[in-house]
């Protein structure tokens, strides 16, 4: 295979979104699923797809790559990328050794995409064979093969309840009232198959699944986003509102008062909870964010395990550490007892478990943490070379340091205070996170100030 290839500006480091037609089309698609046949050489792999309009074409024409190449494809239909990971590892009994969801998640209606994993639902990145099928691709030729695969369509709705409900004892939940919204992605239908098992009302917002996206792209992390949930949660006093990006992978949190919850804050609450079942386990997390996630886990009695963001890592890590759970700030959540994947399915049902033993609301679940350990939040900065710009703030910061680290861009921590700054996998981007040990004013003044010598260095 050529070491250089014409770069395809859909294929990303994590997975495959570009914009239709011109960046990703069933053409592509189609040449993917060769590729992916060619270079796994798989028995049967898994497939479905996101809400999005172009997304059943696109299907189409992925297996039709992979039964043109021998692959014997199973047709799980519309779902969300987590039931990709599930099926990979539920069915691997029945011979299925890989998976593919067509999805591009929360970008605009005119994107498509998709997530690859390989047997047991370990994920396919830059580094482990992402660049290899964008090579393939990009070099053309391809070909099916002298035999064909057959197709089957299973319905594992049923299973993927089962396995979600297994995260929690049901008989000990309190009716709450919680206020769900999809952003019209994919959650929806499975939100409502978990209603039945669960003694909560739900308020429902956006739930039915529409590629047209009425509502706007269905992404909490938009502020614009968020006011519907909010508005809902103060309506019906509902004891939290839930959001979730379209293939719901990340889930995002609302209190009772209907405060946007940081997804740092759940990690190290959901951490707690697992560890009550893994007791002195491992709990692997982002560098991002780190000061209240391992306060929480020590005083639980588990172990923390530090790595460099992105799901490809986290999952790698926790297979090797074999930790019960990961989470990093970005909402995504992984656990062992879900083929190390992420999901954004099992946090809430989890939260639902925490609220219901402790009678404690969401907001004083996580407002003492909030105190604890205030955080910026991530800011972006466009900078021209941002590897300069991190050289600089560590030559500027390092001197004072209590510790430096480099897992992934520069971690520089002080007494009282400590901040992240890390270079953007896809644009000359870099992502601040500053936080302080009790002290909002201090963290504000250390944010203004960092993001003051970043906008000078831009």
């Amino acid at each position: 295979m050529p070491t250089a290839h014409p770069r395809l500006p859909a294929f990303k480091a994590y997975d495959i979104r570009g914009r239709i037609p011109d960046q990703l089309n069933p053409d592509m698609a189609r040449d993917i699923g060769r590729a992916y046949a060619r270079l796994l050489k798989p028995r049967k792999v898994v497939v479905g797809h996101d809400m999005r309009l172009s997304s059943p074409e696109m299907t189409d024409a992925l297996v039709e790559g992979l039964l043109g190449s021998g692959v014997d494809v199973v047709h799980i239909g519309q779902c969300g990328t987590e039931m990709i990971y599930f099926a990979a590892e539920h069915l691997a009994a029945e011979g299925v050794d890989g998976g593919i969801c067509v999805t591009a998640s929360h970008n605009p209606a005119d994107y498509n995409g998709m997530k690859l994993v390989r047997a047991g639902a370990v994920p396919i990145s830059a580094d482990s064979g992402l660049m290899d099928i964008e090579a393939m691709v990009a070099e053309g030729g391809l070909t099916d093969g002298p035999q064909r695969g057959t197709l089957t369509h299973q319905d594992i709705v049923g299973p993927y309840i089962e396995r979600l409900l297994g995260f929690i004892d049901t008989s000990a939940l309190r009716p709450l009232t919680i206020v769900s919204n999809p952003g019209n992605g994919c959650a929806g239908p499975f939100v409502e198959a978990l209603k039945p098992h669960l003694p909560c009302t739900f308020v429902e917002l956006q739930h039915e699944p529409d590629g047209r996206f009425p509502n706007g792209v269905p992404n909490p992390l938009l502020i614009e986003n968020r006011g519907p949930t909010i508005d809902a949660v103060k309506a019906h006093s509902a004891d939290f509102g839930l959001a979730w990006d379209g293939d719901f992978d990340r889930c995002f949190f609302f209190d009772d008062k209907g405060g946007f919850i940081e997804g740092y804050y759940m990690v190290g609450l959901l951490a707690t909870e697992i560890l009550r079942s893994y007791p002195g386990g491992k709990i692997v997390h982002d560098p991002r964010l780190t000061w209240n996630t391992i306060d929480m886990v020590r005083e639980a009695g588990g172990e923390t395990v530090l790595c460099k963001s992105g799901h490809a890592f986290i999952k790698e890590r926790m297979r090797a550490v074999d930790a019960c759970y990961g989470g990093e700030m970005s909402a995504h959540h992984y656990f062992k007892d879900f083929a190390y994947c992420d999901t954004g399915m099992v946090p809430w049902l989890l939260v639902l478990q925490v609220m219901s033993r402790t009678g404690k609301s969401l907001s004083e679940l996580v407002s003492e943490r909030q105190a604890a350990y205030p955080c910026s939040g991530e800011i972006n900065t466009r900078i021209g070379d941002p590897g300069a710009a991190l050289a600089e703030l560590r030559k500027r910061y390092e001197g004072g340091a209590v510790d430096v680290d480099l897992t992934d861009g520069l971690s520089i921590e002080l007494a009282q205070w400590r901040f992240n700054v890390r270079m953007s996998n896809t644009e000359p981007v870099v992502r601040l996170n500053v936080e302080s040990r009790g002290d909002e004013g201090l963290m504000r003044d250390k944010t203004d100030a960092l993001v003051a010598l970043l906008n000078d260095m831009a």
